[in-house]
This record gives C-alpha cells, structure tokens and sequence, in this order.
C-alpha cells in the first residue's frame, strides 16, 4: 500500500501537496479556503492547483481539473483532485459507493458519552442558513447519518476525537457532535462559545484511504495537523 504523507511540497502559494501523479493530486487543505468557487468571489483551491499545474509542466491553455469531493471552508485536510477525464468518473464511482475510507479528528471541549460510539440522526439542511439540524427520528425532508467516533487523546481542556463517516451529508460530524453536547472547537454555527482566532474550526480531514483509479493500488494519505499549539499538542 503506497503512503505519502512523508512527500510534502509546499510551493510560492503555500500550497501543501501530499501525493501527485499522472491522474490524481492531493492536498493539504488551509482553514479559509474553499475547494470550488462560491459567490464570495475568493480565489478557490481548485483555480489555485490548476495554476500550479500550469506552471510547473509548462502546460498551454486550459488545465483539466476534476473536482471529487469537498470540505467545509473553516475546514482543515486531505482534499482530492483529479488531473485526468479517466480518472475523474472512476473517483466519482468510488465515493459514491463509499469504497473510499475518510477519517477525520476533532477538537471539543466537552467528553462524549462513551470511549467510543455510534452516532445515528437524521439531519435535515435548511439552504437558507447553510446548516443542518440532526434529529433522533426521520422527519420530513430529512436523511440518515451515520458517523463512529473514538477518543484519541484527554488534552488538559479538549478531547481529541477520531471520527469515520458511514454517510456523507450536509455539515454531518459538526452537526452530529453539537447534538450530542460536543460541538467542535471553534464552531460558532453549531453551538461552540467562542470562534478560533483564524476563523477555522478545529476539524481536520486526517486520512484518505482509496483504490488507485488507474494503477489500481491501494493508497493511504495522511495529512499533516495544522501548525497549531493546540493541534501539535495531539501528536505527542
């Protein structure tokens, strides 16, 4: 199984790549960034690859670059790109039938109910303010979430938690923690007290575990914590 969380090239645009090839490119995403264009106007991570593929290989014209999956802009980690139209639907094919592993880690203040755990609900998004609501029973307009959860580490005011996702939706682990009492670090839209001061939340996309779309090997990703006192705290 290839792993290359070793290989980080960070280049003049801060941008931390974790693993590139012919077909895919992965990278270490900044909380601020967003992955894809949005009304705001920002300069997007995926404009931001495209000129880093430009200019390292020379390329004339349009760079080809396939979106495949997203993280929420307050958001730290691993996000995944396709360079090729071969790879892209193959990627698409993959996540859509969750044969991708994503694993996550996040902060919060207060201890879950158990070591470990199984988080159920139903979560419903309202467009309107761009947040979801998590219920214990189906209701109308809503769908089933369904994340597992373990304590990694006791840190002197936080928990660290190990979060795998069973279902992807709308806001789903910060949705999910707020209701059982541990909302994230940070996470001023699901209920914690205070923001961070860079305006993240403290959410990271640790891991991606996925079948090559090409080569057809096995890899696993793991992205470096944000330089973070409290996030090095973890590593220790």
């Amino acid at each position: 199984m290839a792993n290359s969380s070793s290989k980080i090239l960070t280049n003049k645009d801060n941008l931390q790549i974790l693993q590139e090839d012919n077909h895919i490119i992965v990278v270490n995403k900044r909380a601020g960034d967003i992955v894809q264009g949005d009304k705001t106007g920002d300069q997007p991570l995926n404009e931001i690859v495209k000129t880093y593929i430009k200019d390292k290989y020379n390329k004339p014209g349009n760079v080809y670059l396939g979106v495949v999956h997203r993280l929420d802009r307050p958001t730290t980690g691993i996000v995944l790109f396709s360079k090729t139209s071969k790879a892209l639907p193959r990627l698409n094919k993959l996540f859509a039938e969750k044969k991708a592993k994503k694993t996550y880690w996040a902060l919060v203040k207060n201890q879950p109910p158990n070591e470990e755990g199984r988080l159920i609900h139903w979560l419903k998004k309202n467009p309107k303010n761009n947040k979801s609501t998590a219920y214990n029973k189906e209701v109308e307009g809503s769908k089933k979430a369904i994340l597992n959860y373990k304590i990694l580490k006791k840190l002197d005011h936080f928990f660290l938690l190990e979060i795998d996702l069973e279902t992807g939706r709308h806001h789903q682990i910060r949705c999910q923690l707020s209701k059982i009492g541990c909302p994230i670090k940070g996470d001023l839209k699901y209920g914690f007290a205070r923001s961070n001061k860079d305006a993240s939340i403290s959410l990271h996309a640790r891991r991606l575990e996925f079948t090559h779309p090409v080569k057809k090997e096995k890899i696993a990703i793991t992205a470096p914590l944000p330089n973070d006192a409290l996030w090095q705290a973890c590593k220790a």
